[in-house]
């Protein structure tokens, strides 16, 4: 009988290579689609931020496709349009990132694209002041968004003296600071092919893809690229800290309540996911959509979720409330949270949410661009080449005794960081 291949991303199929300048490159064919998918990230992220500069690395990465020495604004956007394709860069905390699509013949031009737009930006004068109005005005917006402002001032309680709790777009007062020599300097020494990493998958083999991605990017070099600032152990709260940040004349209060969670290399990880899923994430959005939305009718929405990544990740709990509810709706979820870091899940609610993760992962791996975002997961957290593939076997691993062991080494409903904003 002829054995089947597995459609799960793994080692059989899954191309690696370090070029000689560092740049790590990550393939995977598919011939079902005329489409390629290019996804990647480097070490340009917010963490090398000046506090009195918050933003630079945002406003970098948002003006790559501003102008290069080769090709003007327009001229970038016809190139793309011409063929059909499309490309474009956004900044994260620890890295800055980059997307990009387009038929499988035209991979050269948008891999061009790519390494010019990367190596060569010029910040014109006029496109860098349309796009500073662009970012203020960004700004202005999310400062009367109470979902949010919620979301900011919790992380200001919860990573307070840490650089997680700084806004990575900045505030209107440290946009407007930045000129465009610290444009040109964080891009002279914070850009470089050390720690980045390119994605391709779709119609184009793997060797070729990576003999593409050396003929544009083999040949950079950057001396002296900054390496990523250490990142500090984020402080555990000592008592509950409850904070309002006021917007006036809203109709709604959003609340976010939670505290810190494991990191998404963390052996704990799966069973906290797990645990998480039940809480507030599956049906209805769990056990906190149950009790706050359908039984009390107190919330328009209201779910959890864990946010793991590269350091100290968070446990919050978010609901939309009528402000007349605010203080009904967060003792109804530390209630909960307490409820959860006692009993923990039943053995029923654990099979479900394994039944859950497992049937939709093959989902989002359905497109190029699915299975590009689970290759930068797995090189970008070390999850191994066959992480895909033993997914379903270390879901099922874990215990009821596990989630609960995980919900109280993260929860302490004694400690708690609660954040609202609206009137």
């Amino acid at each position: 009988m002829k054995k089947i291949k597995s459609a799960l991303p793994g080692p059989n199929d899954v191309y690696r290579e370090v070029l000689p300048n560092g740049i790590t490159v990550l393939t995977r064919s598919n011939f079902n689609s005329p489409s390629v998918v290019i996804s990647g990230y480097f070490d340009a992220g917010s963490l090398f931020d000046p506090d009195e500069k918050l933003g630079l690395a945002d406003f970098v990465a948002s003006a790559l496709m501003r102008g290069t020495k080769k090709h003007s604004f327009d001229e970038i956007y016809n190139i793309l349009e011409s063929a059909g394709a499309s490309l474009g860069f956004s900044a994260g905390t620890h890295k800055s990132g980059f997307n990009g699509r387009s038929l499988a013949e035209d991979l050269p031009l948008l891999l061009n694209l790519l390494a010019e737009t990367l190596t060569q930006p010029v910040f014109p004068k006029v496109e860098m002041e349309k796009l500073r109005a662009q970012v203020l005005t960004g700004l202005a917006i999310s400062a009367e968004d109470t979902s949010e402002m919620a979301s900011e001032t919790f992380d200001k309680i919860l990573y307070r003296d840490h650089p997680y709790s700084r806004p990575e777009e900045g505030t209107p007062e440290t946009v407007k600071r930045i000129t465009r020599d610290d444009l040109m300097r964080f891009h002279r020494e914070c850009f470089g092919p050390r720690g980045m990493v390119i994605v391709v998958v779709g119609a184009v083999k793997a060797e070729e893809a990576v003999r593409q991605v050396k003929r544009a990017l083999g040949g950079w070099q950057v001396r002296g690229q900054k390496e990523p600032p250490a990142l500090p152990e984020v402080k555990p709260l000592r008592r509950t800290i409850t904070k309002h940040h006021r917007i006036a004349g809203k109709s709604q209060s959003d609340l976010v309540i939670g505290t810190n969670g494991p990191r998404r290399r963390d052996a704990e990880y799966m069973a906290a996911s797990l645990g998480n899923n039940v809480l507030g994430q599956f049906g209805m959005m769990g056990r906190i959509g149950d009790v706050v939305r359908e039984q009390a009718g107190l919330a328009y929405y209201a779910y959890s979720s864990l946010y793991a990544g590269i350091g100290p990740g968070s446990w919050e709990v978010s609901a939309g409330v009528n402000p007349a509810n605010v203080t009904r709706a967060i003792r109804l979820i530390v209630d909960e949270l307490k409820r959860f870091v006692q009993e923990g899940v039943t053995e029923d609610e654990l099979v479900n949410s394994k039944a859950n993760f497992i049937g939709r992962l093959p989902l989002s791996l359905e497109s190029n661009g699915g299975v590009a975002g689970a290759l930068l997961n797995i090189e970008r957290h070390d999850l191994g080449l066959d992480y895909y593939q033993r997914y379903a076997d270390w879901v099922n691993e874990v215990t009821c005794e596990q989630v609960l062991a995980v919900a109280r080494k993260f929860i302490d409903p004694d400690k708690l960081a609660i954040a609202v904003a609206g009137p």
